[in-house]
């Protein structure tokens, strides 16, 4: 088996820890008095440095403790927190983003010109700290305030059998404690097994730490802040005369040197056993680590192919059992399908994550778009626990960022421009999730002007996407607004205004077989919504015949099926419009549409498949049956076919093709928006 390895789990837990003081900082934006939100970030920076230097990003580690120790001030009450503040660090952070991601690259003077900002925001003496060389960090026990009294400590120890493996460098707890002020360390070594029995990755040793200095017992804390939950620690303190009797037997010319960077062993001098039950926080721990396992994203991908092969081989394997007279064939078959289903079913769920890892990308956004365009913007989040397929989310992310960068500058207004109008100042964004069967919507709506129709018509006709004075519907027009090239901006800014990203919004969504929808209100704003299957990779299909051929419809656009008789079928030639419950509905001939040169069958059936309101039927020769349809892409040759999203193989090995069901209800509209106007 392949080991991970640690550098790449490093830079896993440092872009978690990253989004989290993002989303503290953001939060902070609204609440600059909030302490937990302070201490929340101090955290984060505080965890980052540390990590950073255990493994080997320097650079990193020297440039995150500035941030830290601003964050400290602020703690301390030495200093405000202020949005200049919030916006340097999140300014930096991108900087601390670069170092992980790039830690041996030439930066050039960005970090330098960062400290500055953060030196503009703090003021006072962290100027001289930002100012400082982008060396090792400074010990934190230099401090501007006043001389304190000295207090001595007594801390014992103990980390779970699993910490190092885990990350956790004991080293670097001691070498925190020795930069809180004079401290002698002794290392119990008596719960060490046998050679036979050791483990090299396990921990066994424990510590006794006589600490004097200016700190507190918070500062104390501070130090194991991040292992808390898991180790046992004991801190007591002890008067002069203690003090001095708990030092170590032997008098050393000093601190015991404890170097986080270190490849020599400390000589530790073994003391007493520090009674404590390491089983238990052991257990507890490696219960903690088991209620979630890092997977990565290709071993799922290759995982879901096992499974759709093996729905393949299932599918085959039923219709073997089908033609034969073997009832233990057909019984190990139906066990077969049943295991595959929910096998299936679980590996969906695996692949699934919730739309929140998403939705958190734009607080970000929206926070720089109000700084650089002066709008003040509220953003709001419905729908966060919506899950979807983990590929959908990752394709969605650039589309989404158009869309909203589209809502900031097209659609909400200056402050000055709303509060004439009426509406407040702060202008709204919303994203919003939700399912509805197997497809999960998202949208973007804004409270802005709302989209000008005459203009989209002007800089349409102007640029020959129509004639002019040509018939359109709403939807049709503000669908132009998707075409290549097209903008209606009166200028180019930094957020659009090049006619560049809508028309790469529309085509990402169609190649997740997907639809988009429009609504918008002059002076009331927006909606732009995106439907978007749940998966992309196992579907439940209708399998239907139309001619000698079979095609799989996405089950979860279907509605209804009806029957259409060759006598209904002949009535309707002209106008292809079917009476369901006082409502006619267009339907479209797939045997003339797939040009199949087969004559009707006798009692013909119409799907009627549905995308939002849009309801379209479309009339085949054969429904066949439900079918677990596994996607596969069509080849380049055929990526301009339309009118099918993919392709399935059946249990006989043949393949079946898969209807593109907002292609087909597009095709339908237009059929009858035609036959209308011709009527």
């Amino acid at each position: 088996m392949s080991t991970l390895d640690p550098v790449a789990v490093f830079r896993t837990e440092a872009a978690e820890c990253l989004e989290a003081i993002e989303a503290g900082l953001l939060d902070l934006t609204h609440q600059l008095d909030n302490k937990d939100l302070v201490d929340a970030v101090f955290r984060g920076l505080h965890t980052l440095k540390g990590s950073g230097a255990m493994f080997g990003f320097e650079a990193l580690a020297a440039f995150t403790h500035h941030c830290e120790t601003a964050f400290d001030r602020v703690r301390k009450g030495e200093v405000a927190a202020t949005s200049e503040l919030v916006a340097a660090v999140l300014a930096a952070q991108d900087h601390m983003r670069a170092l992980v991601d790039q830690p041996d690259a030439d930066h050039g003077d960005t970090g330098n010109k960062l400290l500055a900002q953060l030196q503009a925001a703090v003021g006072g003496k962290q100027a001289a700290a930002a100012a400082a060389p982008a060396a090792a960090p400074p010990p934190a026990a230099v401090r501007d305030a006043p001389a304190k009294k000295k207090n001595s400590w007594r801390i014992r120890f103990s980390l779970p059998a699993n910490s190092m493996a885990n990350g956790t460098n004991p080293l670097g707890l001691l070498d925190e404690l020795r930069d809180l002020g004079e401290c002698s360390v002794r290392a119990n070594t008596s719960a060490i097994p046998a050679l036979d029995d050791l483990v090299p990755t396990e921990l066994h040793i424990s510590w006794d730490v006589t600490l004097t200095s200016e700190q507190d017992r918070s500062a104390i804390d501070d130090v194991f802040i991040f292992v808390l939950d898991d180790m046992e620690l004991s801190v007591e303190e002890i008067s002069g005369t203690a003090a001095a009797t708990a030092a170590p037997v032997e008098e050393r010319a000093g601190p015991v040197p404890v170097a986080a960077t270190s490849t020599a062993v400390p000589e530790f001098r073994p003391v007493e056993a520090v009674p404590a039950k390491r089983e238990a926080p052991a257990a507890v721990s490696q219960a903690k680590a088991a209620e979630n396992v890092r997977v990565p994203a290709e071993r799922l991908d290759e995982l879901m192919d096992r499974v759709g092969e093996l729905v393949i081989a299932q599918s085959r394997l039923s219709q073997l059992a089908s033609a034969s007279t073997d009832i233990a064939l057909r019984s190990v078959s139906e066990e077969i399908e049943r295991l595959s289903g929910e096998l299936r079913d679980t590996m969906m769920v695996l692949r699934m994550v919730p739309v929140a890892t998403l939705f958190s990308r734009f607080r970000r956004l929206v926070h720089d778009l109000a700084r650089e365009t002066g709008k003040v913007i509220e953003l709001v989040t419905e729908g966060e626990s919506t899950e979807v397929d983990k590929t959908v989310i990752e394709r969605l992310a650039d589309p989404l960022v158009h869309l909203v960068r589209n809502s900031i500058d097209h659609g909400l207004e200056t402050p000055a421009d709303r509060l004439a109008s009426g509406k407040t100042e702060a202008g709204t964004v919303t994203l919003s999730a939700r399912q509805a069967g197997g497809e999960v919507i998202i949208s973007i709506k804004d409270d802005g002007r709302g989209i000008n129709r005459e203009r989209v018509r002007a800089k349409a006709e102007s640029s020959g996407l129509i004639q002019p004075g040509q018939p359109l519907s709403d939807s049709e027009l503000l669908q132009l607004i998707f075409a290549p090239g097209f903008s209606t901006a009166a200028a180019i800014t930094n957020l659009s205004g090049r006619g560049v990203g809508m028309d790469v919004v529309k085509k990402t969504v169609e190649a997740l077989r997907g639809a988009i929808d429009i609504v918008s209100m002059p002076g009331q704003g927006s909606e732009v919504s995106l439907r978007i299957p749940l998966t992309l990779a196992i579907i439940d299909g209708l399998l239907v015949r139309v001619g000698s051929g079979r095609y799989v419809i996405p089950l979860s656009a279907v509605e209804e099926c009806l029957e259409l008789s060759l006598e209904e079928d002949l009535r309707s030639r002209g106008r292809s419009f079917i009476s369901l419950r006082d409502s006619l509905v267009p339907f479209l001939r797939l045997r003339d549409l797939f040009r199949t040169g087969t004559k009707p069958d006798v009692h013909q059936k119409v799907v009627v498949i549905s995308t939002g309101t849009e309801r379209v039927g479309l009339v085949v020769d054969q429904i066949i049956g439900d079918h677990q349809t596994v996607i596969k892409s069509m080849s380049k040759l055929h990526n301009n076919v339309a009118t099918f999203s993919g392709a399935t193989i059946l249990g006989d090995g043949s393949v079946a093709l898969i209807l593109d069901v907002g292609h087909l209800v597009a095709a339908g509209q237009q059929q009858e928006a035609q036959l209308r106007v011709a009527g």
